[in-house]
């Protein structure tokens, strides 16, 4: 393991609830940063009936299944893609099966256009100097903006004007504070309280254009026996929490 990942882990352990002796009834919980939101009133509503510490911490998918990988302690892995968490089961990280939770969608969000007049011809207009996306590599939104926009045929003409989040979260933010003019960020970020003060506006990409955001969750090896665990894992596939994820834009999975 190499110096930064090193230090990487130490932060992470370092803020466990186990590192500190607490409880087993409190959960580290790795989820995507599309799920900022919705999950965060998820956790609301499961504190209102269920006694446990829940911390979240957001990122993109594929770190998050690298620190799992080695060594993180996260109790609960969400990911923007279903692989990931199917590749710690294959793997012996998981100790429950892969629950899928929703499925996502892309938007395309501007503060300094209407992106409903051009649709993804707007990405073409010259007085749009930085386009945004996540980073392909490691974040499934990036993966997939980046499949729309290869189907679009839009590659090759925008992407000198390409910046890349380290997550979709980041990507939006780029969008919010003007360091890019528009980006193609989660609906369910855009559908967020903070999003819609910012006034922008977005396009709904059509899922033809890309692969299907299946997202999905699964209970780590760390987190074997531990009953809180199970208990959220329960209540993410209740009717209350479905609600939730709808209201932030996530489909249910068939």
């Amino acid at each position: 393991m190499n110096k930064i990942k090193a230090i990487v882990l130490f932060l992470i352990i370092g803020h466990s609830p186990q590192a500190f002796g607490q409880p087993t009834n409190a959960l580290l919980i790795g989820a995507a940063s599309d799920l900022k939101f919705a999950l965060d009133s998820i956790k609301i509503a499961f504190n209102k009936t269920h006694s446990g510490t829940l911390e979240i911490t957001y990122g993109s998918s594929g770190k998050l299944m690298e620190q799992i990988l080695h060594g993180a302690p996260f109790d609960i892995f969400f990911s923007a893609d279903i692989r990931y968490p199917n590749q710690l089961k294959a793997k012996g990280f998981a100790s429950s099966e892969v629950y899928p939770y929703g499925i996502g969608r892309i938007v395309l969000w501007s503060k300094k256009i209407d992106p409903t007049l051009k649709e993804m011809n707007a990405l073409l207009l010259p007085s749009l100097r930085k386009i945004a996306i996540a980073n392909p590599a490691h974040a499934p939104y990036g993966k997939r903006a980046e499949e729309a926009l290869m189907h679009y045929k839009l590659m090759e003409a925008i992407k000198s004007k390409l910046v890349l989040g380290e997550n979709i979260s980041q990507t939006a933010q780029f969008v919010t504070t003007g360091a890019a003019d528009i980006g193609i960020i989660a609906l369910s970020l855009a559908l967020s309280p903070a999003m819609k003060k910012e006034n922008g506006k977005y396009f709904l990409i059509p899922e033809s254009s890309h692969q299907p955001l299946v997202q999905g969750f699964v209970i780590t090896s760390h987190a074997r026996g531990n009953e809180l665990a199970h208990a959220f894992q329960q209540f993410v596939e209740r009717k209350q929490a479905t609600d939730i994820l709808r209201y932030f834009g996530f489909s249910k999975p068939k």
